[in-house]
């Protein structure tokens, strides 16, 4: 069992640096604004907190393809509490054993517990390099998310769950090099071309 916390808490934490002007920005995560970021995150915690909750239904059988929920008025205090949420149904040891369900797909709840922690560690990443805040997340949600990552980067134009890795250079951080695994440019900014 890993705790979600710290990697939602520092997510959570980036909210009082995204401005409304910058909602429609772009991110590192060629698909989406700022504001589709921040909707996928709403969706993604609500529906990894029922996976870890073994409550399978709409929120956990709608595909990431399906289109993202519209991102309410209130966003600012529903991430948040979601994020919470997300965490706390993660705390749980029956979430991390048997089964569950997650993005329509049946997964092992240990692995379905690790695929939350990596969306939310990665895509708290794009939010913050958009909105051009400093992103540190803790050792061992890096660790776990490298570990996640790092098998599906065997062999050239393989792709992981976020597209082709990205090369970094040796010696690269950890967070680079699993920002690098997830199919983004580290050094990625709002005013880079788009690959």
């Amino acid at each position: 069992m890993i705790d979600l916390g710290p990697a939602t808490r520092r997510v959570a934490e980036l909210l009082d640096g995204v401005t409304d002007d910058r909602l429609d920005g772009p991110t590192p995560c060629p698909e989406y604004t700022v504001r589709e970021v921040l909707a996928h995150l709403v969706g993604l915690a609500v529906a990894f907190r029922d996976a870890g909750r073994k409550e399978l239904g709409p929120t956990t059988d709608t595909g990431p393809r399906a289109g993202l929920p519209p991102l309410g008025d209130d966003w600012r205090t529903a991430l948040p509490r979601r994020l919470d949420e997300l965490a706390v149904a993660w705390r749980a040891p029956e979430a991390w054993a048997g089964t569950t369900r997650a993005g329509g797909v049946v997964l092992p709840g240990e692995v379905a517990g690790l695929v939350a922690l990596n969306e939310v560690l990665i895509h708290g990443w794009d939010l913050a390099r958009a909105t051009g805040q400093e992103y540190a997340p803790d050792e061992v949600s890096l660790e776990a998310s490298h570990a996640l990552l790092a098998p599906t980067a065997g062999s050239a134009g393989e792709r992981g769950p976020f597209g082709p890795p990205v090369p970094v250079p040796d010696g690269a951080s950890l967070l680079d090099r699993v920002i690098g695994l997830s199919g983004r440019r580290p050094d990625w900014s709002p005013g880079a071309p788009r690959r």
